[in-house]
Order: structure tokens, then sequence, then C-alpha cells
């Protein structure tokens, strides 16, 4: 079919959109955007401990480009080594030196298992993301702030996250509540920004929901496009924790959470701020498919000749291999043709002018070729708003700003104060 060449091209541009956190990285170590992406997504949190340098580059370089499971193997036995030095060093009573072991053995077992998601019934995924959070609880014991793991009633379960407290005093504080996207964990919401807003005197809810983390792997609960039934049972439990400034609550929503913090706050109305880091106005537009490839796709026949064309390029395409996987995955639909149907439904259409809270839309200029998502945000909102760009010249190009951490919380920290502490 005609539509083939122009489809491929739209795919590699959904990548970033979409949360994933794959494309348009430097070419670091990998030539493959995806493996070099990760590469520098992992290694960029030694500035909140979640990595060492030295260590990582020797995992790197032992990985052959493109090998799924050589990624598994070298990342999940660095965990390993990782995880034991914490054993070893809380056994014979070093507790700092064991936290900053078992914090980066959570950030290696969270990477570990990342090209595993093309098999949903690979074990694998559930053993490394366990052992993930087992590192991570291991570190908040030993923390010298308190970290609270938490059970947050959700539609007759719960929803997994942990509350950091800037200190154990019990005192007052602005909450940033904070939840990732298409691929982020809990876990990982500590080293990309929950660090950083400890710092300036935030306490933090960090939470995993449908499709995410632990509820997509363990309860089987997939993505949702109306996230603000998500959002407000959160804020129903926040309101009651200990140390909660009640007045100032915000949100931040990090690469799909660019969408789906947004659709959130179109209808809760206790958030005082929000950031979309970056943001989306329409995750389905992002695969650039034309009118006819719009038609195929609700055929049988066009729908099933795109699954065909798209399991072929993901033999030899980590990217396409990786994002159509892990989307099936997250949001439950067994062809690739399937997820991208869902897709349709997560769009700002008329709800971004229903947004009433301050807005902070971020965006990133490698990731230029997109289609304009964040701008679209920002242009739809009629609430009080700011635009932030982070350039080439910022180092800060990637997508949610990877491998530039400190200076993206820097600038999105900065915003807030002024919003929160009036600074």
């Amino acid at each position: 079919m005609r539509w083939k060449a122009t489809f491929f091209a739209g795919l590699v541009v959904i990548l970033s959109l979409l949360g994933c956190k794959a494309t348009y990285a430097v070419e670091f170590i990998f030539k493959d955007r995806q493996y070099s992406f990760q590469a520098l997504r992992t290694i960029g949190y030694a500035v909140s401990g979640g990595a060492d340098i030295g260590e990582c580059l020797r995992t790197l370089y032992n990985i052959k480009e493109g090998d799924d499971e050589g990624w598994y193997a070298a990342w999940f036995n660095t965990g390993q080594e990782r995880g034991a030095a914490g054993d070893a060093f809380l056994a014979s009573g070093s507790r700092i030196s064991a936290r900053q072991e078992y914090l980066r053995a959570s950030n290696y077992f969270r990477n570990a298992e990342f090209f595993l998601r093309a098999d949903p019934n690979d074990q694998r995924i559930l053993f490394a993301s366990r052992k993930s959070r087992d590192n991570f609880m291991k570190w908040a014991r030993l923390a010298d702030f308190p970290v609270k793991p938490l059970r947050i009633p959700f539609e007759g379960t719960t929803l997994p996250g942990y509350y950091l407290q800037a200190d154990g005093t019990g005192k007052k504080r602005p909450l940033l509540i904070i939840h990732s996207g298409f691929d982020g964990t809990a876990e990982e919401l500590y080293l990309e920004a929950a660090h950083f807003a400890l710092q300036r005197g935030y306490n933090c809810l960090i939470f995993e929901g449908p499709g995410q983390g632990k509820v997509i792997r363990e309860q089987n609960i997939p993505f949702r496009p109306n996230w603000e039934t998500v959002l407000t049972p959160v804020v129903d439990f926040a309101l009651e924790m200990k140390g909660v400034d009640r007045e100032r609550i915000a949100l931040m929503g990090i690469s799909l959470g660019g969408y789906l913090a947004p659709r959130a706050v179109a209808f809760e109305r206790r958030i005082k701020a929000c950031i979309a880091n970056g943001g989306i106005y329409d995750l389905h537009a992002v695969s650039r498919l034309t009118p006819e490839q719009e038609k195929a796709l609700d055929t049988e026949d066009g729908a099933r000749d795109m699954d065909r064309e798209i399991y072929e390029m993901m033999k030899t395409n980590p990217s396409l291999r990786w994002v159509f996987g892990n989307g099936m995955f997250t949001f439950h639909t067994k062809t690739p043709s399937g997820w991208l149907r869902m897709t349709r439904a997560y769009t700002m259409k008329n709800l971004a002018e229903k947004i009433q809270c301050q807005m902070l839309v971020v965006d990133s200029e490698g990731d230029k070729d997109m289609p304009g998502q964040a701008r679209q945000l920002y242009d739809a909102l009629t609430c009080p708003k700011t635009f932030l760009l982070f350039t080439k010249a910022d180092a800060a190009e990637e997508h949610c700003q990877m491998g530039a951490v400190l200076i993206s919380n820097q600038r999105i920290l900065d915003w807030l104060d002024r919003i929160m502490k009036g600074k």
C-alpha cells in the first residue's frame, strides 16, 4: 500500500510524544535512537543518586546494538551487584553507603526490563520491576527524610505510591503530586523530580495510575483517557495526609502525563498549579496518518495490512518494536492497529479551555520534528499560562530534558515557587 512510507515516518515521530522518552536523543553509546536515549535516561539520574557514570558505561559497553536480551542481562546483573553491595554495607553498619547502593540498584532494575515488553507474558518484566521496587523500599527505610509507601483507594482496589516529606517535623507544606506517562515508574519519579522538589521544601506524593508501573504489571489495569477519574481519588487521599497545605497543591505530569495531567485538571478544581512536561494536545495526531490511512485503519482489510507491515518493521527496528509492544501491553489491545485506534480518545479538544488553574506547558527544542503538540496545547488554554522551551543551547533539548535533569528542575521549580510561594 502507498501509505507505508509516510506511515513509517509518522511512527518514528509518535515515539516521543507518547511519553516513551525514546526519540531524537543524542547519539550516546548507540546509533539506534531508542537505545541511545534509554542509556542517556539511565545515566542522567547520577545527579539525583540513581546512577554512577563508570558502572553505567561499563554496562552499556557490554550491550550490542539492538540486542534486547543483552540489554536485560547487562542491566539486571549491574542491579544485582549494586543490591548485593547495599546488603553488605548494611550488614556492616554503613547505612549511608547502603542506601546509595539500593537507589542505584532500583534504577538499574527499572531499566533492565525496558525492552522486554513486546512479549507481555515475559515473567522477567514482573521480576525485574519487583526488584526495582524492593530496592527502592530498602533505600526508603534508610533515607534521611520520611518516605511512606501508599495504597490509595481506587475503584475497589488501590493505586501504589509514596509520600515523601521534606523533613520529619510534620509542618504543613505545599504538596507536589507527580505522575509519569507511557513507561515511567513511581520509583523513577523520585530521581526525576521529587528529589529536587524536596530540597525546596515541598512534600511530594508520587503515584502510579492505570497503565503504569505496578498497576499494569500486577493489577492488570490499562490506560484510560479520562484521567480525572484517577486524579480525584488521589487528591481526596492527599487531603487527609499530615503536613499537606490544602490550599497549595500542584500537579506535574511527565511525558504522556503531559496529556493526562491537563485532562485531569480540566475537571479537578483543587489543584492550584499544573505542569505538563511536555504538553500534548492530541495524541493520535502525532502518528500523522493521512485521511486515506485513517480510513484504512477502520477497515478489517486495512487494519490487517497495517498490522502485517508494522510487525515486519518491528523485527529490525528496536524503537518500533518497543513502542508498539509497550502500547499494546499498557492499553490492553492485541494489535498495533487496535492501539492506534485507541489513541484517538486522548485529546484536549473542547477540554483545554475548561482548565482554570495556573498552567506551565513545557517543550524541548529537540522535539522540533513533532507536530507542535506543546504549543498547540498552550494556545488552546484560556487560564493563566506559561510556555517554557528548553533549547539545544541549554543542552536540555531532549524529550523531557533527559540528560539535563538539573537544569530542567531548576527552571520548572522556579516557576512553581513563584506560584506556590510567591517567590
